[in-house]
């Protein structure tokens, strides 16, 4: 396997299990320094990308935690080339059950938390003239689910993000992308009842599941130097599911 990531070093949230621990592990292998970012102890995917890979537990909705983190990157190497703003929440909720603590939390994490690691990456990707921000949506935003109101509203803002943040880095050598995975085998979508799950593969023309490396390496080229003319746009990873319209 080319290694395509050689010398760069790679920021990913939710590192310490299931897409994220996939996408550390598959940068690595290409030759990134990855940094393990997640509010659990990432020590076991540590352990998988090599054990000196930097770690920083802590909550991604915190701008000190961020501004702290990419300091401590840039003091150890220098550089910070990628950001996969992977970590998110999955609330499984009726509208009528969803309060505002909920749907601000959910925003806060998988929308919010997107546009303060990107603001505290920005200054050193556009010193660099290069980077690559990656951000995680679903494809939940096209499907007929019932009790993911606020979940599939912060997963579409992600969309309009990417693609306003896009414009906006365009010109710095800074490319900005997101990947829609469909539902994927991972402690994140525990709350996914087992009809949920046989419902989608049914309607998947891939009829399983995805699992985190289906993820990994669609997030890996969009990291790369492959697709430097790749930006504000969808890269949707979920079986065949989703239909363009």
């Amino acid at each position: 396997m080319a290694e395509t990531h050689e010398g760069r070093v790679a920021i990913v949230t939710g590192a310490a299990g299931g897409i994220g621990r996939a996408i550390s592990e598959h940068l690595a292998r290409r030759g990134a320094k990855v940094v393990l970012v997640d509010k659990d102890d990432p020590s076991q995917t540590q352990a998988a990308v090599g054990g000196e890979a930097m770690t920083a537990v802590f909550d991604v909705t915190s701008s000190t935690k961020w501004a702290e983190l990419v300091t401590a990157v840039i003091d150890a190497y220098g550089r910070v080339d990628i950001l996969i703003n992977n970590a998110g929440v999955m609330p499984i909720v009726p509208i009528d059950e969803t309060d505002l603590d909920l749907w601000r939390n959910t925003f806060a994490i998988n929308l919010e938390a997107h546009f303060i690691a990107a603001k505290s990456v920005i200054g050193i990707m556009r010193t660099q003239k290069y980077g690559r921000i990656i951000s995680l949506s679903s494809n939940t935003i096209g499907a007929s689910y019932p009790g993911m109101c606020a979940y599939m509203a912060s997963k579409m803002g992600v969309i309009g993000f990417v693609r306003g943040l896009a414009n906006d880095l365009g010109n710095d050598g800074i490319t900005v992308n997101a990947v829609m995975p469909g539902l994927t085998n991972t402690p994140g979508t525990a709350a996914a009842s087992d009809t949920m799950r046989i419902e989608v593969a049914n309607a998947q023309p891939i009829k399983r599941l995805g699992e985190p490396e289906d993820v990994a390496g669609p997030v890996s080229f969009l990291a790369s130097e492959e697709a430097r003319h790749i930006t504000g746009q969808v890269l949707v990873v979920d079986g065949g599911m989703y239909k363009i319209s």
